[in-house]
């Protein structure tokens, strides 16, 4: 497909705004939109150290008809406030793109169906872990010489950063790049240096962090279905080719192409060949429809169900990995035991409520000393991190929810279908959001039941909450909650579960109890790096070995738009591990 002409007056001057992160943060970013109006988007992500006026010049050569184009500036980077290179974490950049792209909807009418992203290098690994993470149907997604793994050129560099982080969690690092390393044009080289807007400080976390999360997303691009296209320059000194290939190779889109740029450097935009990228991008954008959701049959088949298939077979007793992971499970049997976490867990299960309940208190306990030691590194691993992390967000994510209801005249009461001692709800309940709501709490454990009741009385709620028996996924069951909730809550259930028809009735059954406006609440777990761990050394509340299917963020959101929800807003832990979302009835 030959690419559009440029219009005569394609866009107009480049003008600055602001938008609100989730944190209260007000980030910079920049817009050129057509005269004649726009119906499309093409969001742009900056390098590393760079501002959105790097764009200026590359803008008329990218710009399409009916296309507004905005160009963010990255916290820590240009007009943007906070300290140059630095940020919270990389996840944090993560859910600013987020932001960035529901405030594009909200501001401009656009939907994601209808937005390209076109980013650059760090910004690149940004926009393929937002892509990876919340699953957005982006028409396009663009990734020129993305930051999957950077060249260090000092030999242990890498280990030696996580070890300065411990001694000094705020360290800086100067960047060895100037302009001669990006790009053969001697004009662009001197641009470069003298720009004193670019910074050459990142912050180490930041770089360790975007080595982790450059990482995760590689291996699980099999679950990435927006159409890809993908550059790498030949004459790159800044990051590794090689990373890019093993990302296309995994990638799951149906539609994605990989091109190799030869004698190119890092900055192609600003390179010799920055023509022949931008008239590629703009070919590949406009070659694509309107983009779609991700399917909800990977139950089915699919990455995670090859992965949850492999998992349930054993390991030969003989090879390394099997011995491996038999080692661990009589460590577990013997030493573990002095760990009160750890004794709970192979007497209730690690996925009971029981088990949970005693992760969120995060309190080492067991044989004095020796024990309370294996119990802080039991609690301290990623998992159980990420789960507290997941306790948190959806704490705010259901104090928001309750001002909603409010605000819209929904009943003022809560039901969590599997909620095990209910704490999220008595979280709510004992907080100024939750005045005048009272709760449901189901579970299937009596157990779970009875410490949640006593938890409850000892906040003085016991005349707020209910705790009750209940079948999450019989429609009648569900039914019978009363009275009516404004907010439904789901968290940590789906997850246990591989099979999807049971997530259907237990969806459609939510809607079916919700009333218009209403509330769903409900988590998902896209990643795991102890998924198979736990498959072969940890068991479930059954007895059996903990065996999970990861279920990918597009298609648990594939299954809650199935089912009637249109979904609002999602929160993802540091880790990319857990997630909770919010959807509502229409």
């Amino acid at each position: 497909m030959t690419p559009a002409p440029l219009p005569q007056n394609p866009v107009l001057t480049g003008t600055r705004t602001t938008f609100t992160a989730d944190d209260g943060e007000t980030l910079q970013y920049k817009i050129w939109a057509p005269a004649t109006g726009f119906k499309r988007a093409m969001l742009l992500l900056h390098r590393g150290h760079e501002h959105a006026d790097r764009w200026d010049a590359v803008v008329p050569h990218l710009a399409l008809p009916d296309t507004a184009i905005f160009a963010w500036e990255a916290r820590g980077h240009g007009q943007s406030p906070g300290r140059r290179g630095h940020a919270p974490g990389f996840m944090a950049y993560v859910r600013d793109m987020e932001t960035f792209a529901n405030h594009i909807t909200a501001t401009h009418g656009i939907p994601l169906e209808q937005m390209s992203v076109v980013a650059h290098s760090v910004g690149a690994v940004v926009a393929a872990a937002w892509a990876h993470d919340y699953a957005p149907p982006l028409a396009a997604l663009v990734l020129a010489t993305p930051a999957f793994e950077v060249k260090l050129y000092v030999p242990g560099a890498l280990a030696g950063t996580r070890m300065l982080l411990k001694l000094k969690p705020d360290a800086t690092i100067k960047s060895y790049v100037n302009g001669a390393w990006l790009t053969r044009d001697g004009v662009e080289q001197r641009a470069y240096d003298a720009d004193k807007t670019i910074s050459k400080d990142i912050s180490a976390r930041i770089l360790v962090e975007l080595f982790d999360t450059a990482q995760r997303t590689i291996a699980d691009a099999a679950v990435m279905t927006q159409p890809l296209l993908l550059f790498s320059a030949g004459d790159d000194s800044v990051v590794k080719n090689s990373a890019h290939e093993n990302f296309f190779l995994r990638n799951g889109a149906a539609v994605k192409e990989h091109v190799a740029l030869p004698f190119a450097r890092h900055a192609i935009f600003h390179d010799l060949c920055r023509e022949e990228v931008c008239a590629t991008i703009r070919r590949f954008v406009q070659e694509q429809a309107d983009g779609k959701p991700a399917s909800s049959r990977g139950d089915e088949r699919g990455p995670t169900k090859y992965e949850y298939d492999t998992l349930r077979q054993p390991l030969p007793a003989l090879s390394l990995k099997g011995m491996s992971f038999a080692v661990q499970r009589l460590s577990m049997r013997t030493m573990g035991k002095l760990s009160e976490g750890i004794t709970l867990g192979l007497r209730t299960g690690f996925d009971s409520g029981e088990s949970l309940d005693y992760v969120y208190r995060n309190e080492a306990r067991g044989f004095p000393v020796i024990g309370q030691m294996i119990d802080r590194g039991y609690l301290n691993a990623i998992g159980w991190r990420g789960i507290r992390q997941r306790r948190k967000t959806l704490r705010a994510a259901l104090q928001r929810a309750a001002s909603a209801v409010r605000k819209d005249g929904l009943p003022l009461h809560v039901a969590d279908i599997a909620g095990g001692a209910g704490r999220y709800l008595l979280d709510l309940l004992a907080s100024e959001e939750g005045a005048g709501f009272s709760a449901t709490c189901r579970d299937r454990s009596e157990t779970a039941l009875a410490v949640g009741r006593a938890s409850a009385d000892a906040l003085g709620l016991e005349t707020h909450i209910k705790h009750e028996k209940g079948d999450a996924f019989d429609p009648a069951s569900i039914a019978t909650i009363s009275p009516q909730p404004g907010i439904a809550v789901v968290s940590g259930l789906y997850e246990l579960f591989p099979a999807n028809d049971l997530l259907r009735r237990s969806l459609g059954a939510l809607h079916a109890l919700l009333p218009a406006k209403g509330w769903l609440l409900y988590t998902c777990q896209p990643w795991h790096p102890q998924v198979e761990m736990i498959a072969r050394v940890l068991p479930n509340r059954d007895g059996q070995p903990w065996i999970m299917r990861r279920r990918a963020q597009g298609e648990m959101d594939s299954l809650v738009r199935e089912a009637g929800f249109t979904k609002a807003a999602q929160w993802t832990d540091d880790f990319g591990i857990f997630t909770v979302a919010a959807a509502r009835k229409p």
